[in-house]
């Protein structure tokens, strides 16, 4: 069985070796489907909703009203330095398959039930565009 649940975060972000519009600064209102397949618990669930907000929301918080900035993006960072913006650094481009990725390790960092044997990420960035992966917990 499965259950679902859905994030909105808005997010500015740059790819800086584009060759179109994405290697300009710019932003997204990025959402995220989250999936917990496992087997139900005790309490006929796989994971209570209220455990999948205290997991997801820290996380959220980070990402929301930020820019996802590469570490090695120095003009960038600077220029968010200059602006004491709230800012998010990785050690990858900030692609929707990376940030998907980030999400879902994001995830896995957490205590989840044993009874979960898998999540699955899909980001959103934008309506049409999303990227997705899963990970086999047991």
């Amino acid at each position: 069985m499965k259950i679902a649940k859905e994030f909105r975060w808005e997010m500015g972000h740059r790819l800086p070796e584009h060759f179109g519009q994405c290697k300009n600064i710019h932003g997204h209102s990025y959402k995220m489907l989250v999936e917990f397949d496992g087997e139900l618990n005790k309490d006929e669930m796989i994971i209570d909703y209220y455990d999948v907000e205290k997991i997801i929301n820290p996380i959220i918080e980070k990402l929301d009203h930020s820019f996802m900035v590469n570490k090695n993006d120095k003009v960038v960072l600077e220029f968010l330095d200059k602006m004491n913006s709230k800012k998010v650094l990785v050690d990858f481009q900030s692609t929707a398959e990376n940030i998907c990725l980030y999400m879902l390790n994001e995830i896995e960092k957490a205590a989840l039930p044993e009874n979960v044997n898998e999540i699955k990420v899909r980001v959103y960035e934008t309506s049409h565009d999303y990227a997705e992966e899963k990970l086999t917990l047991r």
